[in-house]
């Protein structure tokens, strides 16, 4: 069953409040009126109770393009032009916009009705405003480019006397650069930021100098070292856009032939945020395993439940995650002698919270209530919402594959791409909210550069930490031993 578009969604960004505000019904703003009455030429678009819930590509695209007596529900802009990229590149569907924009204004010009002309100009601007205001990097490809400028010199041509339309196409275009120059100066940096790189000798030397600093030389406050993950949660899912995540669904369709340039590019942003939650969690075995002394390892681990409960305070759940997920790495959690003398009450709770079963019930119960704090929140801090990422994901994952693409009457199933539009909102909402808290250089730079050890060597540190306990473990403590003794 679908959840309806929302009459109201979170507001952070002028791009989304201008684009999805004042609603987000799906249905056409009074006062804006509608579109033709009759049915085009490839098929109706069918309404239920006012929502628009499928129709031919061909009758969205016309939806979409304004006329004198008519412009498009924002929401319903953000969501074809989200969700067309699954049917048709960008730079396609901008050249049947313009089309269709040509086709309308021969119309006019045939009546020679100037007035509404000039309307219609104004309008077809705006909708070219925010395409390129939501969706940037889709004009990065030169046959996208190519066509808003025809579309914007032919729009100019009926604007001779005050200049109105071509100073909005200036300002427009203007933005638009900065845009994609902001993004390619974005892109050399992360070519040139390398992953946590792994520590190249710990297969052979597990445990580290005693000299060496651990989390707790660089940070012994849970809170603050919370605050720090959030940084840097904060930072890097702000590279990630709409149309990143649209690639889900495009590259899980596998009846989909059309490719949008970039694919690539725009999956980076995505694989590289999954690889820092891996990153997290074999930081924190690396962390736990390295340590010497029962009682230190203790220390650690305890460190670490109150960091995933300060994470679970602040809303970074996606922090959370990956800190008991890199305490039950088999490598930790087989240290029972260690465990043992731990207070595990606390981390009871956390995995309470995140317990998989119902669908992880616990976790969605979580989620929302701190996405309803977020959205009556008078402060920046109560704001924070960082879902799971990989769980955000496989809800988008299931939702396309539960629903289809097209009804058995050859319509985009357009009711399944609200729901997914409406999800991908949600999290854009929550990403672009500015981190409140003091950024420690020393602490980040720790958390992003420690060498963290491979699964081979955490289970070295951990074998010798505490002895092998059954025949598997001893078999798996000799292959490593005999792997070590050929290496040296």
């Amino acid at each position: 069953m679908f959840l309806e578009p929302q009459e109201a969604m979170p507001q952070t960004s002028v791009v989304f409040s201008s684009i999805l505000g004042p609603s987000c019904s799906g249905q056409v703003l009074p006062g804006m009126g509608e579109r033709g009455s009759g049915a085009s030429s490839s098929g109706d678009l069918v309404f239920q109770e006012g929502r628009l819930i499928s129709g031919s590509l061909e009758a969205l695209m016309e939806h979409l393009v304004p006329t004198v007596d008519y412009y498009p529900d924002r929401t319903y802009i953000f969501t074809f032009l989200l969700s067309s990229r699954v049917f048709i590149p960008p730079h396609d569907l901008l050249a049947r916009v313009g089309q269709i924009c040509l086709e309308q204004r021969q119309q006019l010009e045939t009546g020679s009705e100037k007035a509404k002309l000039k309307s219609f100009s104004a309008k077809i601007v705006q909708l070219l405003k925010e395409w390129t205001e939501a969706f940037p990097y889709d004009f990065q490809d030169e046959k996208a480019m190519a066509e808003l400028k025809a579309i914007t010199h032919r729009v100019t041509q009926c604007d001779e006397e005050n200049g109105t339309v071509k100073k909005a196409i200036v300002q427009m275009t203007q933005s638009l650069l900065l845009s994609l120059a902001a993004r390619s100066q974005l892109q050399e940096l992360r070519d040139k930021l390398r992953s946590p790189a792994m520590d190249k000798g710990s297969v052979l030397k597990a445990k580290p100098p005693a000299t060496q600093k651990d989390i707790l030389g660089v940070c012994c406050d849970p809170l603050v070292l919370a605050q720090q993950l959030t940084h840097i949660e904060l930072e890097r899912v702000s590279s990630i856009h709409p149309e990143d995540l649209m690639q889900i669904v495009s590259h899980m369709d596998s009846r989909d032939k059309h490719r949008c340039r970039g694919d690539l590019t725009k999956t980076y942003s995505l694989e590289a945020y999954d690889n820092w939650f891996n990153c997290l969690s074999m930081l924190v075995a690396t962390e736990v395993c390295r340590v010497v002394k029962k009682k230190h390892r203790t220390r650690m681990l305890e460190f670490f439940i109150d960091v995933a409960r300060e994470c679970f305070n602040i809303g970074n759940f996606n922090s959370m995650m990956a800190i008991i997920s890199g305490m039950n790495l088999s490598p930790v959690a087989r240290l029972k002698k260690t465990w043992s003398k731990v207070k595990t009450a606390k981390f009871d709770v956390l995995e309470h919270h995140m317990d998989p079963s119902s669908n992880f019930c616990n976790y969605r119960t979580a989620l929302q209530g701190a996405t309803q704090r977020s959205q009556m929140a008078n402060s920046s801090r109560e704001k924070i919402v960082i879902p799971v990422f990989n769980l955000f994901v496989k809800d988008i994952y299931f939702l396309h594959k539960i629903h289809t693409n097209h009804l058995p009457n050859g319509h985009v199933n357009f009711k399944k791409f609200w729901e997914i539009s409406r999800q991908i909102h949600d999290f854009m909402t929550w990403t672009q909210v500015e981190c409140p808290f003091e950024k420690d250089k020393k602490i980040q730079n720790y958390l992003l550069t420690a060498p963290i050890y491979s699964e081979e060597a955490l289970f070295i540190a951990s074998f010798e930490s505490e002895g092998p306990e059954n025949h598997m473990e001893k078999d798996s403590w000799k292959t490593l031993r005999t792997t070590l003794l050929n290496r040296a």
